[in-house]
């Protein structure tokens, strides 16, 4: 029976150690250079690490973007206002835990159109028009998610949204 030989001790920062992990790091630094630079080259013409998620359970995106994103694992919902997607307006006078209600479907129409729920999502960030609304705004998000383990969030207010809703919703989900 042979054994291998065990291989020698790492050198400590006195026999030069340092000047060798500094090395590793920027060989491996270099390495994610080139690797994200030959990712960045071909992102322009090859989108099959990502693909659009589309539904008309959500309302049609108003601009040069997507209801949501699939790349790998993760799932990026846009910012969902609380428009009616069968109609393309925001309920007059809607309250805002109605227009929260209304943003969340959305949000879970485009999480179902990728064959995920609102179970899947990790991270929301929230733009409220007044953040006097936030305890309404909380109570109705609170039907969607509960208080098992809810996303992460950030809520913010903004000076305004589109379409002057009260509310916009984004979300990350995992697979």
């Amino acid at each position: 029976m042979t054994t291998a030989p065990h291989s020698p001790p790492r050198p400590g920062p006195a026999e030069g150690g340092r000047r060798n992990s500094r090395r590793t790091l920027l060989a491996l630094g270099a390495a994610a250079v080139l690797i994200a630079g030959a990712g960045a080259a071909s992102a322009d013409t090859d989108h099959t690490w990502h693909r659009a998620i589309s539904t008309p359970d959500a309302p049609a995106a108003i601009g040069p973007y997507s209801q949501g994103i699939s790349a790998g694992n993760l799932v990026f919902v846009s910012g969902q206002l609380p428009i009616d997607p069968a109609t393309g307006q925001i309920p007059a006078d809607a309250s805002v835990e109605e227009q929260t209600r209304r943003a969340l479907r959305s949000v879970q129409a485009v999480l179902e159109a990728d064959r995920l729920s609102l179970n899947h999502v990790v991270n929301t960030t929230v733009y409220l028009a007044d953040l006097d609304d936030f305890a309404r705004f909380n109570a109705a998000y609170a039907e969607f998610f509960g208080s098992s383990a809810p996303p992460a969030r950030a809520t913010v207010e903004v000076a305004r949204l589109p379409r002057d809703a009260k509310v916009e919703i984004s979300a990350i989900a995992v697979r």
